[in-house]
């Protein structure tokens, strides 16, 4: 079908089509209005390699250069990579349902609503367990790059303001610790392993590159427990905004107002595009 014509039969059509758009926005909107509001817990951290006295430079003999990453590598890398690995940690999201109210509040998400009718209707599981905690934890959880600076902005959301700004101060905290505690376990076995080698070690030469190898353990040992930060350093303390700002319904809903209309008009162009390609085959063949 020419363009004019698929045109011209879109404006014919053109009350449909406002109706079936103003349904749909209706409908977009009304779902948008009604989505629980949460709010927004946040803290900027920084590595803690990227400080002068910094804990991964007091580690190693040597101090690193870079980060380990290269100049073009701006990724996470050290200590500090784990602490954005052990946020989003199955261990960490057994530490918020056991600390917090946050199998309560999902199992709550679940019982409401739609959902929870379907759920109830069908006995289908409406308890929240470890899996459901993590999912949560892995969707509701970000850690974004500053573009201008080599911090770090995690966010967390949940309905209850209160709630959502223990939930970050535990994660925080959670995943420093296991840095640390990690840390001080590895210097802890080096230490048990260097001294019976000594124990049993006759050689001089050997004997005093272990002692070498075991002061940079127990150097470790040391830093570990003695600095505040080993993985990320606070810029910003946790803290939580005074309005739920999740969901945008203002941005939401101008998106909504300009994805519903080109929506109903692709559909519109394809069941037009569609009936112009089966009326050939309806037309009765010449009788020879």
């Amino acid at each position: 079908m020419p363009l004019g014509a698929l045109l011209r039969a879109l404006w014919r059509r053109r009350l449909a089509l406002l109706l079936a758009t103003s349904l749909l926005y209706a409908a977009g909107a009304a779902g948008i209005l009604l989505w629980p509001s949460a709010y927004l817990a946040q803290a900027t951290v920084a590595p803690a390699e990227t400080t002068g006295i910094a804990t991964s430079s007091l580690l190693s003999p040597v101090p690193l250069i870079g980060g380990g990453g290269g100049l073009l590598d701006s990724g996470p890398a050290g200590n500090f990579a784990v602490y954005l690995g052990a946020l989003r940690s199955p261990e960490a999201a057994a530490l918020l349902a056991r600390e917090t109210p946050l199998l309560a509040g999902l199992a709550e998400r679940r019982a409401a609503g739609l959902g929870g009718w379907v759920r109830r209707t069908f006995d289908l599981r409406l308890e929240a367990d470890a899996d459901d905690a993590l999912d949560w934890l892995e969707r509701n959880l970000a850690a974004t790059q500053s573009l201008g600076s080599v911090t770090w902005t995690v966010t967390l959301s949940w309905p209850e303001r209160a709630a959502a700004l223990d939930m970050l101060r535990r994660l925080h905290a959670y995943a420093e610790g296991k840095v640390r505690a990690d840390l001080a376990q590895l210097a802890r076995g080096r230490i048990a392993a260097i001294g019976r080698r000594l124990g049993r070690e006759s050689d001089v030469y050997l004997r005093n590159t272990l002692y070498d190898l075991l002061g940079q353990s127990q150097r470790v040992e040391l830093v570990a427990e003695a600095d505040e930060a080993v993985a990320a350093r606070l810029v910003a303390a946790p803290a939580v905004e005074l309005r739920p700002s999740l969901p945008n319904r203002p941005l939401l809903l101008v998106l909504l107002a300009v994805a519903a209309p080109m929506a109903v008009l692709l559909a519109a162009a394809c069941l037009i595009l569609a009936a112009a390609a089966e009326a050939p085959a309806r037309l009765p063949e010449p009788v020879a």
